[in-house]
This record gives C-alpha cells, structure tokens and sequence, in this order.
C-alpha cells in the first residue's frame, strides 16, 4: 500500500469493512439487527472525539441511541463466535502471523503492583 493514493487506500479500507461486515451478518437473526450493528461498527470508527450512544446514534441516523443499545445490551449474538471471526479475518488480511500477538480474552496487560499498593487489601 505504499505509494497507493489516498482514494485507493480509502476504497481499499471500505471494501475491508463491507467484507468485515458481511462476515458477522450471521450472528445476527434479522436484517435490520445486522444493519444497525453495522452502522455501530461505522460510529466506532468514525472520527467523533466522543462516542456516546447519543453521538453514536446521531452518526447513525437513528433518532436515538436505543437500536444501538439493544445490540450490547438486550441482543442474542454469540460474542464467542464474533471474536472468531474476527480473529480469522486479521489473520487471513494481516501480512506475516509474526506480527500477531495474542493475550488470551481480554487482551488486558496483567497489573503491576504500584509503588505505594498495600498487599493484601
């Protein structure tokens, strides 16, 4: 991708999200559910400073947050099936399996105990 032009970088990152897209459409029973998760993706990838349900929801064109909300929150998707998915996709895209790293679930780093933390509390 280097030299590319920024209108071909731009196709090539919207075709990569139409097939992202398109991949998790069957965690989702209707259509209308897999477009708002859809357009959930698109806020979280936009460029608002703040992501708000409200914020969110706006980007969407939904007149509230509550489509979107009902993905997270009341929503049947298989989350396990997801990260498959997902974890498939970076490795089927990304060049070279050495630059992947996996840090189990959550990917959090494990906490250090900080200068002044008491053990045991």
């Amino acid at each position: 991708m280097a030299g590319a032009s920024v209108e071909t970088t731009l196709e090539l990152w919207a075709s990569s999200l139409r097939d992202v897209k398109a991949r998790i459409r069957s965690l989702f029973g209707q259509e209308r559910v897999a477009s708002s998760a859809g357009k959930f993706l698109d806020g979280l990838l936009g460029n608002e400073p703040r992501k708000t349900g409200w914020m969110r929801a706006e980007a969407a064109g939904d007149p509230g947050p509550w489509r979107q909300q009902a993905i997270l929150g009341r929503g049947r998707w298989d989350a396990d099936a997801l990260r498959d998915i997902i974890r498939t996709y970076a490795l089927e895209t990304l060049p070279g399996k050495a630059g992947l790293r996996y840090n189990g679930e959550t990917s959090f780093p494990a906490r250090r105990p900080s200068a002044g933390a008491v053990p045991g509390r």
